[in-house]
């Protein structure tokens, strides 16, 4: 028996605003569940209906203090297509767990109405820091704005029609999304972030915090995907920096192993035999620690799996993004930082968040050339999420 899934759908606005990383930092360190997939979409007309009639179907006693109706409407007016027939994007995001649903809602929380007391307002879930719910007049009778800030099931049974619903559609969907006309296109830049398998490891909000600190760059992202990858796809992503990687560690490779010798000897060496140690073992050190940045991004050790499985998913998981905007390459590598987190700015996210050069945190493309290559390699235009999905509605 399959565990459950359940979801969260981040809103346009919440997106738009660049919350989504304050959003995820709270579901990532607050839960117990499993994120499975994450992707941007932008909702069409026929989608958005139906997702608006499932939550106006929803039992009215769980529907977390808003009518089903304000929820429903809400959906019909802001998560699909605008009445020129520009979209809107949203993010999904699925879970897997014992209780998925009810983790969900309760770091999602309910909506707060406008406070006259400003002291009792509070800011412990998701809603009560993003979310507004305000009337005209303490009777409550007129709706004068409504923001959800993300949409999540009050049950299971809702979340499983929500589930199908996005099994059908999402695998028709592209997931880099493309919804600015051709003119915008030709001023702006796409580039590559990772962030990688070190932010993983354990229930954190650190990916939610690089994301977070990404947003100051005022970039768009208009791709998401979680992946796992495979050691085929990390050898062909980092290929191109082998030999640089071998120039930039055999001197320091030639300059331990003198250090050592000299220590444990107690006799000084020429910097000729330095550079003989450099010359004998740098191309060693260098192959080592190229198998080393593999296993950490795949989790695997090329050895321990066959070459005909090398294009096999790997072990550990990181999360691809895609930025969009003006300059977006300079403007992404500044916030990230140098690659050896010891010479990186303050304030930078390989300064807050790397240990070294390879478990540095995050991975930016630094040219168009570079970016491009990369989506190709790690496919940004196609998500697993919808398969996901299909595969659970048919086993479950």
């Amino acid at each position: 028996m399959l565990q459950p899934l359940s979801y969260v759908l981040v809103t346009p606005y919440t997106v738009a605003k660049s919350r989504t990383g304050g959003v995820l930092s709270r579901l990532l360190s607050r839960i117990s569940l499993e994120l499975v997939g994450a992707q941007m979409v932008a909702l069409d007309k026929e989608t958005t209906e139906a997702f608006a009639q499932i939550i106006e179907n929803r039992n009215l006693a769980a529907c977390c203090g808003a009518t089903r109706d304000i929820l429903g409407s809400y959906i019909r007016q802001n998560l699909g297509p605008s009445d020129d027939g520009s979209l809107h994007r949203s993010l999904f995001l699925v879970f897997r767990g014992d209780n998925p649903t009810k983790e969900l809602s309760t770091v999602c929380g309910t909506f707060q109405k406008d406070a006259d007391d400003l002291e009792a307002v509070t800011g412990e879930s998701i809603r009560d820091t993003y979310a507004d719910l305000i009337y005209t007049d303490e009777s409550q009778q007129t709706l004068r704005y409504f923001e959800p800030a993300v949409i999540t099931a009050s049950e299971q049974k809702e979340a499983e029609a929500v589930i199908r619903l996005f099994a059908k559609w999402l695998p028709t969907q592209n997931n880099l999304i493309h919804n600015r006309s051709e003119e915008y296109y030709k001023g702006v830049e796409r580039t590559l972030v990772i962030i990688k398998p070190d932010n993983w490891r354990y229930a954190s909000s650190r990916p939610g915090m690089i994301i977070d600190m990404f947003s100051r760059s005022g970039l768009k992202i208009v791709a998401i995907k979680v992946l796992k990858m495979s050691v085929a796809q990390a050898i062909r992503f980092y290929g191109p920096t082998k030999e640089g990687l071998k120039k930039r560690l055999a001197p320091i490779y030639g300059m331990q192993a003198r250090e050592l010798l000299e220590r444990e000897f107690n006799i000084p060496l020429t910097e000729e035999l330095e550079k003989t140690l450099t010359e004998s073992f740098g191309d060693m050190y260098g192959e080592e620690q190229f198998e080393r940045i593999i296993e950490f991004m795949a989790g695997i050790k090329t050895y321990e799996r066959p070459e005909e499985e090398w294009e096999e998913p790997g072990l550990v998981k990181s999360m691809i993004l895609v930025y969009e905007g003006k300059d977006a390459i300079s403007k992404i590598r500044t916030i990230l930082g140098a690659t050896d987190p010891t010479k990186a700015a303050a304030g930078t996210i390989r300064r807050e968040f790397g240990s070294n050069i390879c478990i540095n945190a995050a991975h930016a493309s630094d040219s168009v050339e570079s970016a491009v290559r990369e989506m190709g390699i790690l496919e940004v235009e196609k998500n697993h999420l919808g398969g996901v999905l299909q595969h659970y509605v048919a086993h479950r």
